[in-house]
């Protein structure tokens, strides 16, 4: 390996993290190097382009160039190849059907999806669309984004029923989703589809933007309260996992556990 790329690579990530600008001794302290190797090192960052130094206060920062690679980066990246092995494996330790989803206006599209191997497993196609506050993946995604209840409405237009178990009013929609975000995943209990539950879980990018999410379809009749329980850890790890490839950075508090919106009627 070549150290002093290395060292270079990491100063860079470094003073990105620090989101202000640093000096020197800063540099020096952080990778316990001498001040004039710090020196050289962030002296060599500005000249290829990858820092900027104040010329009243001597510190450094990085530069744009850093901004710019990272679109490119993000627009060239097929979030679904990206995110694909980790629906594999979730798919291979449930035996359950899993989906990568997205949202779209008042609806969701698959565009991913592992079936189930088993003789009752629950169906969808990739391209296939469904109401988003009706499925464990819409939902997901709907709470990720702490719409208040005016904004739901506007969002979604009407509720229909789908079956007897969709949610129907908003108010109740909105208290879902806030359940959805306190414990980190949600949940559809036959809303969209009889004999069929799911649950779902949102993927971020580096951002903190929810961008898809993970979703899992399974037969009513295989989703008792532990086995959902169960089920709910592996997905989460899952989403969890798939966000860190995607450049997420959190804490080890679900990242949907954010402070609840006030109702808004």
């Amino acid at each position: 390996m070549d150290s002093t790329l290395a060292k270079g690579l990491a100063a860079i990530e470094w003073m990105a993290r620090q989101q202000r600008d640093c000096r020197v001794t800063d540099l020096a302290q952080a990778f316990g190097m001498a001040r004039s190797n710090a020196h050289r090192t962030l002296q060599t960052l500005v000249e290829c382009g990858w820092a900027v130094q104040d010329p009243a206060t001597s510190a450094y920062r990085p530069s744009l160039r850093l901004f710019e690679l990272g679109a490119l980066v993000g627009e060239a990246a097929d979030v679904g190849a990206l995110l694909r092995p980790h629906l594999a494996a979730l798919a291979q330790a449930t035996g359950e059907t899993i989906h990568l989803a997205v949202l779209d206006g008042a609806e969701i599209v698959y565009l991913d999806k592992f079936d189930s191997p088993l003789p009752v497993a629950a169906y969808s196609r990739v391209g296939g669309r469904a109401a988003a506050y009706c499925v464990a993946s819409g939902k997901a995604l709907l709470a990720a984004t702490s719409l208040d209840v005016p904004a739901l409405r506007q969002r979604l237009g009407t509720l229909a029923a789908h079956t007897r178990n969709s949610i129907t009013e908003f108010d109740a929609l909105f208290s879902e989703l806030e359940r959805t975000r306190a414990r980190g995943y949600a949940e559809n209990r036959e809303e969209w589809r009889l004999g069929v539950c799911g649950l779902g879980v949102p993927v971020f990018n580096a951002r903190g933007e929810a961008v898809a999410a993970v979703g899992m379809s399974v037969p009513s009749i295989r989703f008792a309260r532990t086995q959902a329980r169960e089920l709910a850890d592996r997905i989460t790890a899952c989403a969890r996992d798939a966000s860190i490839t995607l450049g997420y950075r959190a804490s080890a508090t679900a990242p949907m556990n954010t402070t609840k919106r006030r109702r808004l009627e």
